[in-house]
This record gives C-alpha cells, sequence and structure tokens, in this order.
C-alpha cells in the first residue's frame, strides 16, 4: 500500500487552477480519463471544511469499464492553495483500489506564472496505483485543453 504521488506544472495563473477544481462546470468539463465524463448535474461542491464533493463519472462508450460515484469530505482548505480531503468507499470499492478510505491532498503553488500542482492521494494497492497514476495523467491533459481555451 502506498500513496501516489504527482506534481505538474499547468501554463495558467494559480487562481484559474484552483478554479478548474472548485467550480462545478469546470469539473465536469475537464474530470475524468480520456473515454470518461461527468455529467454537470451530477456535481455538487460544497467548499468549505466538512463540505463535500459529489460527482458521477460515466464512460463515453458503454464497452468500457463502468465509471462511478465520489463523494468526498474536505477535511482542510486554504484558498487558492491547498485542498484536503477524504472518501469513504463501498466495501466493493475499497477491495479494487486496496483501502476503505482514500486521502486526497492538493497543493497550488505559483510558479513564474505558472502553477505547480502537488497531489498525493491514496493509500493504493501496489496494483492499482498505476491505474490512478494513468487516470490522473489523462484527466490532466483535459484540463490543459481548458485551460488554454
Amino acid at each position: 500500500m502506498g500513496m501516489l504521488h504527482i506534481e505538474r506544472v499547468f501554463d495558467a495563473p494559480r487562481e484559474l487552477v484552483w478554479k478548474a477544481f472548485t467550480d462545478p462546470d469546470q469539473v465536469a468539463a475537464w474530470f475524468g480519463p480520456v473515454g470518461y465524463s461527468v455529467p454537470r448535474d451530477s456535481v455538487e461542491i460544497d467548499l468549505r471544511v466538512g463540505g463535500h464533493q459529489r460527482f458521477t463519472m460515466v464512460p463515453d462508450d458503454p464497452s468500457y469499464p463502468p465509471g462511478g460515484p465520489s463523494d468526498g469530505i474536505f477535511d482542510e482548505i486554504v484558498e487558492h492553495e491547498l485542498i484536503v480531503g477524504h472518501e469513504d468507499l463501498t466495501p466493493e470499492m475499497a477491495e479494487v483500489f486496496g483501502s476503505a478510505r482514500l486521502q486526497l491532498r492538493l497543493e497550488f503553488r505559483d510558479e513564474d506564472g505558472k502553477t505547480r500542482l502537488v497531489l498525493d492521494q491514496g493509500p493504493y494497492s501496489d496494483d492499482f496505483e498505476g491505474n490512478a497514476r494513468e487516470g490522473w495523467g489523462s484527466s490532466f491533459t483535459k484540463l490543459d485543453a481548458l485551460l488554454a481555451g
């Protein structure tokens, strides 16, 4: 079991990258790996400590593996700087991910007019960590396009 660690620089100011993670319209526009979507009507964000972020990810093609709901709780928020939260998983999802509770920490750092995002998530089983890394990378490709537009 281990934590996934990703650092990625986005060619956009920190406030815009923050908004992409906290505005329901924007989350629906980019979240999920290529081949999956998040319907806007499924996204709810109550951006405060103890608040939640809920959405459902669905495959664009019925032959893809199913997506599913996500229901996270915010544990710490520092506007434009930090989001910390967790999600308690169903027993079926816990078996897939290798953990009953996933932690997520997102740091937003200024970097010469761009934004360095530092993401830590898990714990994941060794078998699933690569899938999570690939999913975030694919999602970030969609986020790059949103930020460029």
